[in-house]
């Protein structure tokens, strides 16, 4: 059964992004870039809730022209070259889409994981991650919290209507600033 990894930054108050949509405040250092690229090396296909998607959609088909940042240019290619799935009611896809999923979550999500392959990441957001952490759906948490405090903005774990137990398995201190800690439901 294929897994899914759920790779997010948060600010020490929790966070996902500032109170009028910014996400300029995460420093993709060496080691947190190598993290990602460790995650990365797991996947074969990436999740996006649609607000993530466009952000990602914006940047990544020619990030190199936009950044010389090295994090960039070794995700950039990754990104292009893997297969993207996006969950949206509304979105009828694009040129980087390989697939969206409109409805019946649980069940679509669970063939997914059902299917042979590599793991499955979701990157980011906070609206798809919350619905499939529901459903009971992911299997891994890597939460990065960077140290900013933002006072305020889309929060973790959205507003959650029953308790969520998670086990942690280990954390790490990365380029002497972000702390990146693993779960697992419990």
């Amino acid at each position: 059964m294929r897994k899914i990894i759920y790779w997010v930054h948060t600010s020490v108050d929790g966070f996902i992004d500032g109170p009028n949509g910014e996400f300029d405040w995460p420093h993709m250092g060496p080691e947190l870039s190598a993290y990602s690229e460790s995650l990365d090396e797991r996947v074969d296909t990436l999740l996006f809730g649609r607000p993530v998607w466009e952000m990602m959609v914006g940047f990544w088909p020619d990030a190199e022209s936009i950044s010389d940042d090295p994090h960039t240019k070794a995700f950039a290619p990754f990104w292009r070259a893997t297969p993207k799935i996006v969950f949206s009611r509304t979105y009828a896809g694009d040129e980087w889409t390989e697939r969206v999923i409109r409805d019946d979550l649980a069940a679509e999500v669970g063939a997914l994981k059902a299917a042979p392959g590599a793991d499955l990441l979701l990157t980011g957001g906070a609206g798809l991650a919350a619905a499939l952490t529901e459903h009971g759906l992911i299997d891994e948490y890597h939460i990065a919290v960077h140290p900013v405090v933002l006072g305020g903005g889309r929060p973790l774990f959205g507003r959650p209507e029953a308790r969520l137990d998670l086990r942690a398995e280990g954390s790490r201190l990365l380029d002497g600033q972000v702390v990146v800690t693993t779960y697992r439901a419990a």
